[in-house]
C-alpha cells in the first residue's frame, strides 16, 4: 500500500466524539499515523504478518493503520471503554478481521506476562501534561516488554 493510500484511508478512522481530558485524549492524526507505519513497515519490516501491540489505542487509528498493512494480528489496548468502542465501530467499517482490543490498564499489567508475545509494539503516549507520574509508568512499561522489535 502506498503512503498517500494509507493516509486516505486512515482519514476515514472516527475519532473521540468527547475526549476525556484527564485520560490525556487526544487523536494521532491521520498524517503522523500514515507516516509512523509506513516507516516501520517498509524500513524495518516489522507490521506485516507481525504480532503487533498498539498501547493506549485509543479510537485505534494506529491498529487500523496496521491491520491495513497486514499484520499478522494487532491488538490494541485502552483503559476507555468509550474509545474502544469508536475502535470497535472502526474495525467493523473497515471490515478488518486481523485486528482485536482489550480493555484494560496497561501500567496495571505484568510486563513479564507478555513476554516475546508481540513482535511489535505502537503507541502515541499520553504527554504527561495532567499526570505525569501516570504518563511515565505507561511509557516505562512499554520500555520493560522483552522484544525485539519496539
Amino acid at each position: 500500500m502506498k503512503l498517500k493510500e494509507l493516509e486516505s484511508c486512515l482519514q476515514q478512522v472516527d475519532v473521540f466524539e468527547d475526549p476525556k481530558l484527564l485520560l490525556e485524549q487526544y487523536p494521532t492524526s491521520p498524517h503522523i499515523a500514515a507516516r509512523m507505519l509506513y516507516t516501520i513497515h517498509n524500513s524495518f519490516d516489522d507490521i506485516e504478518s507481525r504480532l503487533v501491540a498498539d498501547l493506549g489505542c485509543g479510537c485505534g487509528v494506529l491498529s487500523v493503520g496496521a491491520a491495513m498493512l497486514d499484520a499478522g494480528l494487532c491488538v490494541g489496548f485502552d483503559i476507555d471503554e468509550d474509545a474502544l468502542e469508536i475502535f470497535s465501530r472502526n474495525a467493523e467499517e473497515f471490515e478488518l478481521t486481523n485486528i482485536d482490543m482489550v480493555q484494560c490498564d496497561v501500567c496495571s499489567l505484568e510486563s513479564d506476562r507478555f513476554y516475546n508475545k508481540f513482535d511489535t509494539v505502537i503507541m502515541n503516549p499520553p504527554f504527561g501534561t495532567k499526570h505525569n507520574k501516570e504518563a511515565f509508568s505507561f511509557i516505562s512499561w512499554h520500555l520493560e516488554l522483552p522484544i525485539s522489535h519496539l
